[in-house]
């Protein structure tokens, strides 16, 4: 069966939690895929006032997807950028680092650890060969101390993950994106895409892909990659001559800013698992049906994927699926969630925040 299995695995793993001004739910499902690359984050506490949360879809090894969700919103909390509430810059930054910090022995060392079995069980036999001397290696986490070792010229690794991360913080919504996770807004019913899906044929990423020296074929960056921007990919951003953000491929992501209002029901943040099934729109109108019964979020999540999963192997409905549902409060009573009726709603509706601020 190549990269899938004979029958799909739908355990899901799920979470619910919440703060003063939100709630959320998550789930992921391995599916017909032969492994899971998805990985997530959820911190409604950040900080005292601020919650991030982020899905992550790995691409040829799972290792970059769960370094980002071990370690991107760490690099976000502790930038200077933050510290002065700027959190645009502080998740442009952030997404730049985590490529950083993947190299190095240090990187190979976390990757090796974080990623696919035969992976670990590498990680496990060199630690017989090197490992830090006692205290160094855990010391500092965030610093990323350079580490000494047989890998310290490793250029980092060549699988690679999407990153789609949204930080709410009072009525400010930041969402940070690189590659084709998506983050949609709900706002009275209406879908608004707050990110943009990086494939390389966009004009703006075919002229940088080009100008880097890369080609496009079939859809694909040299043939291969079917997304143009991605943390990892090291074969990509090979060129010394040219800044990280003007390489074949990129982690710098869009950044979009945008006021919260009254209107605002729910955002969701989703791997391409799920929009490879549904729009934007169709989407929206499915949570809004569920929530008329189901009060649980993830549980919402959960029945997505049920209805996103392919029947057979092939086609649609056969990747790795990851959702998080986020709920807004009704500022007047918190114990309650917003309950806006939607209006009436067409494909037509599902639009870019275009009017909004984009940092």
């Amino acid at each position: 069966m190549g990269i899938y299995l004979s029958t799909p695995k739908t355990e899901k793993a799920s979470e619910d939690g919440e703060n003063d001004k939100l709630r959320f739910g998550l789930s992921s499902m391995q599916g017909w895929r032969s492994s899971m690359e998805d990985a997530h984050a959820a911190h409604p506490y950040l900080d005292e006032t601020t919650s991030f949360f982020g899905v992550f879809d790995g691409h040829g090894g799972k290792g970059v997807s769960k370094f980002c969700a071990k370690y991107l919103h760490r690099q976000v909390l502790k930038h200077e950028a933050y510290e002065v509430g700027d959190l645009g810059t502080s998740l442009q930054k952030s997404f730049l680092r985590m490529d950083e910090m993947m190299r190095g022995q240090r990187g190979w060392r976390e990757l090796a650890v974080l990623g696919d079995s035969i992976e670990k069980l590498s990680g496990i036999l060199e630690s017989f060969i090197w490992s830090p001397k006692g205290g160094e290696a855990n010391d500092h986490v965030d610093g990323w101390a350079f580490e000494e070792g047989p890998h310290s010229n490793f250029s980092g690794p060549n699988c690679g993950s999407t990153a789609c991360v949204a930080v709410i913080r009072g009525n400010k919504l930041v969402v940070a994106n690189a590659g084709d996770s998506r983050c949609v807004l709900s706002r009275k019913g209406q879908a608004r895409n707050l990110s943009k899906d990086h494939k390389p044929n966009l004009v703006a990423e075919k002229d940088r892909i080009l100008k880097a020296g890369g080609f496009i074929h079939v859809g694909r960056v040299n043939g291969s990659l079917n997304l143009a921007r991605a943390i990892g990919d090291m074969e990509f951003k090979q060129n010394k001559f040219l800044p990280v953000e003007k390489q074949i491929v990129t982690a710098d992501p869009d950044i979009t800013s945008i006021e919260l209002c009254d209107d605002d029901e729910f955002l969701v943040l989703a791997c391409d698992g799920i929009w490879d099934c549904m729009s934007s729109q169709q989407l929206v109108d499915f949570i809004h049906r569920q929530l008329k019964t189901e009060n649980k979020l993830s549980a919402v999540c959960e029945k997505v994927f049920d209805s996103c999963l392919a029947p057979a192997v092939g086609g649609e409905g056969c990747d790795n699926m990851t959702m998080i549902l986020i709920q807004f409060k009704d500022p007047s009573n918190p114990s309650a969630p917003v309950t806006n009726q939607p209006q009436s709603s067409t494909e037509s509706s599902e639009a870019d925040m275009s009017e909004e601020k984009a940092e």
